[in-house]
């Protein structure tokens, strides 16, 4: 802390007053050129908040094969995009999506038996690899992601929204993690993270093993989410009030913040510990340190650099 009060002290002396620079929201809006999909729509409806929207509506959202490399293209970029700090990821039409669409992933679900079963398996898991790929690349992605779900959420959508970092949802939603039904387990990360999101292997294992649905009370009653909307519309404008509050904060101390309860979930707590020494050794040397003091102490709202 010494280290830290000595570089305040320096900051301070080269800026009595704040740049204008910290204050000033007026940012150019990006483009978003690298976001033109078929499977989703990606706005920005205000600074530093990109709303990502599974758009197929006329499908229920059901996941394609083309959704599958659009979905995990469009979080890889998100994570490098510096105009992005916080995601709304949403669902147009009557449902957030109704999970896997069947039709198109044939060949997931039958096998030509001119092909040998041990080459048709190594086939098999590649696909499935490259799957789990796609929702991985939420929890990969620095930047903040609130899912808002409403109508179903059914199979890969449990998968989906467990990656992501806050869930809501509106009173009409319902949830069903469907695998079993279709004679499988739930492959893409349903069975990893709702466990460690809820705590309650019994309640976890319940829904999985009976595909039964539950509804927007049971979901929060064991934390699955947090927040319940009444309608649509009073759901995306609360969690573009929370994304707006996030987005004002520095960067650097938010996907900090996400990085590191990431990485401590898997960990004991002095492993935890022991990670967060070692980032915070180099990122307590942050400018967004000090603006964050200097508004403190002059009463402004800071403004931070892009990340």
């Amino acid at each position: 802390m010494m280290y830290l009060r000595s570089l305040f002290v320096r900051f301070c002396k080269k800026n009595l007053t704040l740049n204008p620079s910290f204050t000033s929201m007026s940012r150019k809006m990006s483009s978003l050129d690298n976001y033109k999909f078929n499977t989703l729509a990606v706005s920005q409806p205000t600074n530093f908040v990109y709303q990502v929207e599974l758009n197929r509506p006329e499908k229920r959202n059901a996941m394609n094969r083309l959704f599958w490399k659009e979905f995990t293209e469009c979080f890889d970029t998100i994570a490098h995009d510096p105009d992005c700090r916080v995601v709304i990821l949403s669902g147009a039409g009557k449902a957030f999506t109704a999970g896997l669409d069947i039709m198109d992933h044939s060949e997931l679900l039958t096998r030509d038996e001119d092909v040998d079963i041990g080459r048709a398996a190594f086939q098999i898991r590649k696909t499935v690899a490259e799957l789990q790929k796609t929702f991985l690349s939420i929890e990969n992605c620095p930047k903040p992601v609130i899912a808002t779900v409403h109508g179903a959420c059914v199979g890969g959508g449990i998968d989906m929204i467990s990656a992501c970092d806050m869930r809501y949802c509106t009173s009409d939603a319902w949830f069903q993690i469907k695998e079993i039904d279709i004679g499988l387990a739930a492959d893409l990360g349903t069975l990893q993270w709702m466990p460690k999101i809820v705590g309650s292997h019994s309640w976890v294992r319940e829904l999985a093993l009976t595909a039964r649905k539950f509804l927007p009370d049971e979901a929060k009653e064991f934390g699955f989410v947090s927040r319940i909307f009444g309608d649509r519309e009073e759901m995306i404008k609360e969690a573009m009030t929370v994304a707006e509050t996030i987005a004002s904060k520095s960067p650097v101390a938010v996907q900090g913040t996400k990085i590191n309860l990431n990485n401590s979930r898997d960990k004991s707590v002095k492993e935890g510990l022991d990670s967060m020494v070692i980032w915070n050794t180099s990122m307590l040397q942050s400018e967004d340190v000090m603006k964050s003091a200097m508004a403190a102490m002059q009463k402004e709202t800071p403004v931070f650099s892009k990340l």
